[in-house]
C-alpha cells in the first residue's frame, strides 16, 4: 500500500497559489483516475483506491502546511504503510516553474510543511517530488509569493508542472522509484 500526499493549505483562498502544488497533484491523479477523495479522517481529506495494480491512498491534509505531519502519520501509523512507500508531494521555490525533481529520502529544507513531515515521522526516508515554482523578484516578497495571486500565464507554466509529477507518482506505482526518478529527474519543460 502506498499514501500519497500532496501539502497545501485548505482554505478556499489558497486553492489557486503556488505553496499547494501539492493539492494540485493530488486533484490531478484523482481527476485522470476518475476518483474523488470524499472521505475524511486523521484531519485529512482522502480516498482509497486501487491505481496501477497498487493499493492507495491519496491524501490532501487539512491541518495547514506548518502542520501537515500529523495528519500523514496518523494514516502511515493506522494503515501501516512502510516509510519507503510514502509520497511526499510539495512546492518548491528553489525549482524552476514547471519542472518537478523526485528524491528517495532527503532533509526538509526550507520548507515548513516539510519539517512537519520529516519531525512526525521521526525519518527523511520517504519518498518526496518537489514541483518549481521559482522564486520572486524580491525574497522580501517570499509569503505573498507563495500564497498569493497568479498570472494565467504563471498558472499555464506552472500547470506542467502539476502534470510532470502526477504522471511521476503513477510512474512510481507502475515501474519503482528507480525507473521513475530516471525518466523525470534532469528533464527540463
Amino acid at each position: 500500500m502506498y499514501l500519497i500526499v500532496g501539502l497545501g493549505n485548505p482554505e478556499k483562498e489558497y486553492e489557486n497559489t503556488r505553496h499547494n502544488m501539492g493539492f494540485n497533484v493530488i486533484n490531478k491523479i484523482a481527476k485522470d483516475c476518475d476518483i474523488k477523495l470524499t472521505q475524511s479522517k486523521f484531519n485529512g481529506l482522502y480516498t482509497i483506491e486501487n491505481i496501477n495494480g497498487e493499493k492507495v491512498i491519496l491524501l490532501e491534509p487539512q491541518t495547514y502546511m506548518n502542520s501537515s505531519g500529523e495528519s500523514i502519520i496518523q494514516f502511515k501509523n493506522f494503515y501501516k504503510i512502510p516509510e519507503e512507500n510514502v509520497v511526499v508531494i510539495y512546492d518548491d521555490i528553489d525549482l524552476a516553474p514547471g519542472t518537478i525533481r523526485i528524491r528517495k529520502k532527503g532533509g526538509p529544507g526550507t520548507h515548513n510543511g516539510m519539517k512537519s513531515v520529516v519531525h512526525c515521522m521521526k525519518t527523511d526516508n520517504f519518498i518526496r517530488i518537489r514541483v518549481g515554482i521559482g522564486q520572486p523578484s524580491y525574497r522580501e516578497d517570499l509569503i505573498n509569493y507563495v500564497i498569493g495571486p497568479m498570472s494565467k500565464n504563471d498558472k499555464e507554466i506552472l500547470q506542467k508542472g502539476i502534470d510532470k509529477a502526477a504522471e511521476a507518482v503513477l510512474e512510481i506505482l507502475k515501474s519503482g522509484i528507480d525507473i521513475s526518478m530516471n525518466k523525470f529527474n534532469g528533464k527540463e519543460n
